[in-house]
Formats: structure tokens, sequence, C-alpha cells
């Protein structure tokens, strides 16, 4: 692995970073966990660059392996990306959605996040049989298709396409840009009931890489959802990818009858 030649800025890891040689935790462990903190507490915003791994080796009295060791755990846990010509920089902080009936944008929303919508694609078109049977509607005809790129802050983080049976919304341009596609249909007397969900992964292709500002080849986290009113009428079906550094699910586990 070559050198990282990047810094801090306005950061002395000599002195922000405190080690205890006799405690049971590993040095490369201690100096990940603090490095931790300063990324989660803003000493280390997003777009900030590490120092060299000679110079902080130095600064720390500690070895080359072991620095490189600790950049490389919070590298895995998404805080750092190596970037080729820049270094290794700091990343914002993941979009933790938890796995409930809403859309990104009232997620990101009720995360104090700054949602925005680019619509590449909102139109009525004639359904094919595929699309039909994903709506569960064999004798459906016409759909709306949409298309659109979801942002936080300017910075995106998925790419979303929707096909819902035509007339159960009519939106423009504006209202998609402006509104979660859920606030849309709830507004229009829609009483969304349930869904269906699957998360996979799978890595990013030249165009999605375009439209996301990743890497072609980097890793992204696909879902499909079919939604249900409370008739059970299928009312949307999406199919979306996200950003794998930027964003995760969130779910919870119970224990079941043994």
């Amino acid at each position: 692995m070559g050198e990282v030649d990047i810094r801090f800025p306005a950061w002395d890891a000599g002195r922000e970073i405190v080690l205890d040689p006799d405690s049971p935790e590993p040095l490369y462990f201690q100096v990940s966990r603090q490095l931790h903190a300063a990324i989660e507490d803003g000493r280390l915003p997003a777009g900030a660059r590490l120092g060299n791994e000679i110079d902080l080796a130095a600064s720390l009295r500690l070895s080359r392996p072991t620095i490189r060791q600790a950049i490389q755990t919070l590298v895995n846990q998404g805080l750092l990306v190596r970037r080729r010509g820049i270094g290794t920089q700091v990343v914002r902080t993941k979009v933790a959605r938890p796995l409930r009936l809403s859309s990104l944008f009232d997620d990101l929303a009720g995360l104090g996040g700054r949602p925005e919508s680019a619509v590449l694609v909102n139109r009525v078109e004639d359904a094919s049989a595929e699309v039909a049977e994903l709506l569960e509607a064999p004798g459906l005809t016409r759909v709306r298709r949409l298309r659109r790129i979801r942002s936080a802050d300017g910075e995106p983080l998925a790419l979303m396409n929707n096909y819902l049976p035509d007339g159960v919304i009519d939106p423009g341009d504006g209202e998609l840009r402006e509104r979660g596609l859920y606030q849309l249909l709830r507004s229009a007397g829609v009483r969304l009931h349930a869904a269906e969900q699957n998360i996979g992964a799978r890595l990013a292709t030249e165009e999605d890489a375009e439209l996301l500002q990743e890497e072609p080849g980097a890793a992204l986290l696909t879902m499909q959802r079919t939604t249900y009113d409370d008739t059970g009428r299928v009312v949307e079906y999406g199919w979306h990818v996200y950003r794998a550094s930027r964003y995760t699910f969130n779910l919870s586990l119970t224990n079941g009858p043994q």
C-alpha cells in the first residue's frame, strides 16, 4: 500500500489522541476509536484529509502498520474513504434509515436533512405485461413512471424508480421536487397500509456512477418495494439503488416463539 500523502486541517494527532500502552485495547483500536469520536463530534468534519501515515506514526510514536490498521478500520466502517489522487478523507455520516412504511424524503426530513429531488422521468406510458404483473393488475393498460435522484444537502444518495397505476396521482415535476411520493399519495386520499420489500446489493454501473457521484464498481444497496393501500390494491412498485458509502437500513429483531 502506498503512502497516503494527506493532512488533517487544524488537527494535531499528537495532542488530540491519548494512548494507554497498559490498556487491554490494542493500540490501533485506541487510535481508530478516538478518530471515530473526532469525526462524530465534528473536530474532523466531512472532507477533512488525514495526515500521511509516516507523520501520524511519528507523532503518536507508533509503527506505520498500526496506523494503517487504525485507518483501515474506519474505512471499513464507511467513515473514511481512500480516493486516488486525493488521499484519505472523512466522509459524511451515513443516513441510517429505519425499515418502515415511509419514503426516503420523509426520513431525511425527519432527520433534519434538506431533501432534494431531480426529476429525470415523469410520464404516463403503456403498461407492459411485466409492469402490470408487478402492480398486480392484469388488465392495466397505462402506468405512471417516475425516475428521480434523491439528494440530501446537495449530495446524491439514491436513484429512485417507481411505477404507479395511472390515475392514482398526477404530480407535476415541481411537486415531485418539493414533496415525497408518499406525501403526495396521502394528500390524494390514498390510505397506505402495508408493503413487501426486498433489500440487496450490486455494483455501480457507469450510469449509476455518473448520477450518484460514485466510482464505477462502487457498492450500492438495492431495494424493491410493493406498496398496498387499505383495500389491498397495489398503489406503487419501486426499485431503487442507494450509495452504500452514505446509506444503511436499520431493522429491529425480536425473539419469536421457540
